[in-house]
């Protein structure tokens, strides 16, 4: 059960289909895809003296290269690692050394980055599109080496409560269950032509990828490598029966776009990574018609929890269309979910609990780290730490995120990573990091300070931010308090802090 197969097969009965595009322009079909993923195979075996289970770095903007690197990964019997672009220099340096990496591959922006950290020397970084990396293609193809289904994949990186990334390490048999639930539960018409990538391919658009080779559908580069609306809609003008995975917060963007475009090529919106608002969702019905499909996940159980497809988005006539439009969907076909109690019993529908999922998309555990692992996976069941309920027609309405985490623009952040920055200030005595509601964003991030001495500045603290974390990290909001509002034990009562932080707004 190698994931690469499906490249092989692509390049085999669908040969001259294209399979990798920059903006309208294709540049290779499947059969000269299939041909480079297998020179690229061989040349991380032999050049690199790789054996199957070694790991790949991946330190990519979005790049025509990212499809056939992650498929030359699991053709060579390799586990690729990407790693979202976005993150601090010291965020790359921790993953590659806890995934143990012994191969890196960079885009031109990053490598001197990727080159400039404490990695061991027998790790090779090669720059995506240099001459090394064009001599690497040009490698005698290798055979596909075979993979048991519970092998190891794809690391997949997500933040930590503890201000540590942990990866999710996903198998074969994981990925390939996440591309049958995006057939049966997602996107279930046919014919699947092209997808866009402006979100990011190291995570839930990559991820989303996988089925569109099994279906011979053509990855779409934008010539930005990211997202412009106005790109956007160009490409949906360039690309029939096209389809794109998007944050919430990129949706609102593209229906507050002012350009009246035809969008009849359009096939599907794929939103994920946070909760989109009731109301935001039927102004991309009223735009767009009813191609908008909605899954809920983790990078522990990838894409797969529950979702709401595009046929249930467009089932204007049922009587509790409002309701189901703003839930979270079905247990996808793959997994079981339940909502539990404290003590783990199932809960009946309408009460409030953790959301827990087990099946074929579960995660095997978190890479070299056992007792991560022993408190997410307990009693066959995978503990997502969210909270919610189910109705009686088997229908998740998330309520709310037991570890505090915020996400912001589809990103998952978590507070205790940027607490454990600010911390690091000799003028900051105490910090505790909240998300607050936001129109745009989802969620943007806020931090309520208290300083010791003279105090500090917000301008100074945005500074130490910028140089120890990722800018997407970075608190929008600063709030300098004498104290923060603690319990008997002393433990910091975010749910005040975000009673507080709502009567600030409502007084605005």
């Amino acid at each position: 059960m190698n994931l690469a197969s499906h490249i092989t097969r692509a390049g085999r009965a669908m040969s001259e289909r294209p399979a990798v595009a920059v903006g309208s322009t294709v540049l290779w079909n499947y059969a000269e895809v299939a041909e480079r993923v297998a020179r690229l195979a061989a040349a991380m075996r032999n050049t690199f003296n790789l054996n199957p289970g070694d790991r790949v770095g991946l330190v990519l903007k979005n790049c025509p290269e990212y499809l056939e690197l992650k498929y030359a990964c699991w053709h060579a019997g390799l586990i690729a690692v990407p790693i979202n672009a976005k993150l601090h220099a010291s965020e790359f340096q921790f993953i590659l050394e806890n995934s143990g990496t012994s191969l890196c591959f960079a885009t031109p922006d990053l490598y001197d980055v990727v080159g400039s950290l404490s990695l061991p020397q027998t790790m090779a970084v090669v720059e995506v599109g240099s001459p090394e990396y064009r001599k690497l293609v040009s490698a005698e193809p290798m055979a596909q080496q075979y993979r048991a289904p519970d092998d190891p994949a794809w690391l997949f990186y997500t933040s930590g409560t503890t201000g540590r990334p942990k990866g999710a390490t996903l198998s074969h048999r994981n990925l390939m269950a996440m591309i049958w639930c995006y057939f049966a539960d997602i996107d279930q018409g046919a014919p699947w032509n092209a997808i866009l990538h402006p979100a990011p391919i190291s995570h839930g658009s990559g991820c989303y990828g996988l089925p569109h080779v099994s279906a011979g559908s053509c990855y779409v580069i934008p010539e930005s490598g990211g997202f412009e609306p106005g790109e956007i809609f160009e490409l949906i003008k360039a690309w029939p029966h096209c389809s794109m995975f998007a944050a919430p917060t990129m949706v609102k963007r593209l229906i507050d776009h002012p350009l009246d475009v035809d969008t009849n090529n359009l096939k599907a919106i794929i939103y994920g990574g946070g909760p989109m608002y009731l109301e935001d969702c039927q102004s991309a019905i009223a735009r767009f018609g009813p191609k908008l499909g909605q899954l809920y996940g983790q990078g522990e159980s990838p894409m797969c929890i529950t979702g709401l497809s595009v046929a249930a988005h467009g089932d204007f006539d049922h009587p509790r269309y409002l309701e189901r439009l703003a839930s979270a969907g079905m247990a996808q076909s793959a997994v079981d979910v339940q909502v539990v109690d404290e003590d783990g019993n199932e809960l009946p529908a309408g009460e409030i609990g953790e959301i827990v999922v087990r099946g074929d998309a579960v995660m095997l555990g978190y890479w070299d780290n056992p007792q991560a692992t022993a408190d997410a996976l307990r009693d066959g069941w995978l503990h997502t730490g969210d909270v919610g309920s189910f109705d009686a027609d088997g229908f998740l309405t998330l309520k709310d995120r037991s570890k505090d985490m915020i996400i912001s623009g589809g990103t998952n952040i978590y507070p205790r990573e940027i607490e454990e920055v600010l911390l690091r200030h000799p003028d900051v005595s105490e910090i505790s990091v909240i998300g607050t509601p936001d129109r745009e964003w989802g969620e943007t991030v806020v931090a309520y300070v208290v300083c010791r001495g003279d105090g500090v500045g917000q301008d100074e603290l945005n500074d130490f931010c910028l140089e120890h974390m990722a800018r997407f990290k970075r608190p929008k909001t600063w709030r300098f308090v004498e104290e923060l509002p603690k319990n008997n034990y002393g433990k910091v009562l975010k749910r005040e802090l975000r009673e507080r932080e709502q009567a600030l707004v409502n007084q605005t």
